[in-house]
Formats: C-alpha cells, structure tokens, sequence
C-alpha cells in the first residue's frame, strides 16, 4: 500500500501584473529576496530557468539557537527541477531536499499559478508530495510568509 502523500496551497493577491510577477521568478538576486520565509535567507548556488534546467538553493536561519535545518542544523539544502514555465500563468518546479532523514526523502512538485483580477494579480501555490517531515502548521506559515514577501518586493519596486 503506498504512503499517503500530502498538498499544502496557499494564496495571495499581489498588486501587480501576472507578467510582474512571473518576473520575480526569473532573476535569483530577486527570488532570493522573496522566496525565503521569515527567519530565513538563501543563496542561489546555481539557477538554470528553462524546462528541464535546474537550481539549488541555500536556505539558512537567521536565528540557528532555533534551528531544525534538513541538511545541517541551520540549514536546508534545496535540489530543484524547472518542469514547466509559462509566461504570466505558472511556473512548476519539482524540490528534493538534500538530508539524511528519511522523513525529508521525496520529490515534492510545487505549482505557482498566476491569475490576473481586478486588483492585480492571485497568486497560488500547490505543494504536493510534501514530505511527511515537513509538518503541516510549519509549511502553512512558511508558504503564507513568502507570498507576503513576494507581495512586498513586487508592491514596494
């Protein structure tokens, strides 16, 4: 019998167009300024945005004392793989965290899709696959913490 797997979502607007924000997606100095949730900050090692390219990412706590980093125990290692990218209406990666616990073992597919509305633009991203280490509370917090910084960084440019 396989493992039940799990699918986060969360959404936001963001005041600004499908194609603004689709273009924080494409530049690393930018994305590395949003994506991170609070109490966190990343370094974008390598960033190959077309489909079939890949990224890995940085993910370091700010305040380690706290930390339960997957890699290390301030950190997060993320191994990623661009499956879709369309202009204005989604991109879709696919994530693998590097970690010896097998709790964080998986590939966990995450889709942004971009909806133009009155006021701008609903952002919404679908985690699925999340890794039964990851806990729900956890996640849910962290994807509403960096919509409410790509909000920030797109609304303030």
């Amino acid at each position: 019998m396989p493992a039940e797997t799990r699918t986060d979502t969360a959404s936001r607007l963001v005041k600004a167009s499908p194609g603004a924000v689709y273009n924080a997606f494409a530049d690393p100095a930018v994305l590395s300024r949003w994506l991170p949730p609070k109490g966190m900050r990343a370094k974008i090692e390598r960033f190959e945005p077309h489909p079939g390219g890949s990224y890995r990412m940085i993910l370091t706590y700010d305040d380690p004392s706290g930390a339960s980093g997957k890699a290390s125990a301030d950190s997060d290692i993320v191994e990623g793989r661009f499956v879709a990218l369309d202009p204005g209406q989604r991109i879709v990666w696919e994530v693998g965290f590097v970690s010896d616990d097998p709790a964080f073992a998986g590939t966990m597919t995450m889709t942004w899709r971009f909806k133009e509305v009155r006021d701008g633009t609903e952002v919404t991203i679908l985690c699925e696959n999340v890794p039964a280490g990851i806990g729900k509370a956890d996640h849910d917090a962290g994807l509403r913490s960096t919509l409410e910084n790509l909000a920030r960084v797109i609304e303030s440019a």
